[in-house]
């Protein structure tokens, strides 16, 4: 009979202490999900809240207490993430300030790869094998269509990266009242991108559809349609969207 009780007091203190070391776990756990940074800016100054992927892989980082915080801070979001509405704060300069470029913070390298918004699309938009740069940060040869001109491109000197809605037209368009987040989405934005001939991109300058067209008749009719996507996909002045719809309607007929 004494060595049942033995036995069962033993069995009831080791219960206990499973009991107790669980409960300090747990307390552990909690007291690390609590202490951990709530949004982590990597070495290469992107912005990873809990909600990222990366979050938990980040393991060098600086510690912000919100997305807007680090992003203020000079940090950015992971490719293909948007900003939350509250992060999207108004620029100081008003809609009736003059064009800048630096107001759209372009070619960036948005995930930290060391290839910036101009090689990325480079890399993607290639028919063949490319040759990079010695460090693997340019892309130098390859083979690309140019919609623009018709014409194969392999030399990427030679070669422009444009902005199908010019930055200075949409700055006049609607843009300057766009927060400096939505400016840098837009002027990074592949849907907005084209690899084209260098000397036509510069021909064609700041203008809009009504007084350039690329060369290319049989590209023009959805060079105007990819133009007015862009367009209804951000905050442009319903005029300005009005016009670009009417000439798409006259040069796809």
């Amino acid at each position: 009979m004494n060595h049942m009780t033995n036995f069962l007091n033993t069995c009831k203190a080791l219960v206990n202490l499973i009991a107790i070391t669980l409960l300090i776990v747990m307390l552990n756990v909690s007291n690390a999900i609590a202490q951990s940074p709530t949004v982590k800016m990597s070495n290469s100054k992107i912005c990873h809240d809990k909600s990222s992927p990366y979050y938990v892989r980040t393991k060098n980082y600086k510690s912000y207490d919100s997305l807007k915080a680090c992003l203020d801070a000079g940090g950015r979001l992971p490719k293909g993430v948007r900003a939350p509405a509250e992060t999207n704060t108004k620029p100081a300069t008003s809609s009736g300030a003059e064009y800048s470029r630096e107001a759209f913070s372009h070619w960036i390298d948005e995930d930290g790869d060391c290839l910036n918004t101009r090689h990325e699309l480079l890399l993607e938009l290639a028919t063949g094998p490319v040759t990079m740069s010695e460090n693997g940060c340019r892309v130098v040869r390859g083979r690309w269509n140019d919609p623009y001109s018709g014409d194969v491109l392999f030399d990427s000197s030679k070669m422009d990266i444009d902005h199908l809605v010019p930055l200075a037209w949409a700055w006049k368009h609607g843009a300057s009242s766009w927060s400096n987040t939505e400016r840098k989405r837009f002027a990074n934005d592949p849907v907005n991108l084209f690899a084209v001939t260098a000397s036509l991109n510069r021909e064609k300058g700041a203008q809009g559809p009504d007084t350039w067209l690329p060369p290319n008749k049989a590209f023009q009719c959805q060079y105007v349609t990819r133009y007015l996507r862009v367009m209804l996909k951000y905050d442009f002045k319903s005029d300005a969207v009005d016009d670009i719809r009417a000439i798409r309607s006259r040069i796809c007929t």
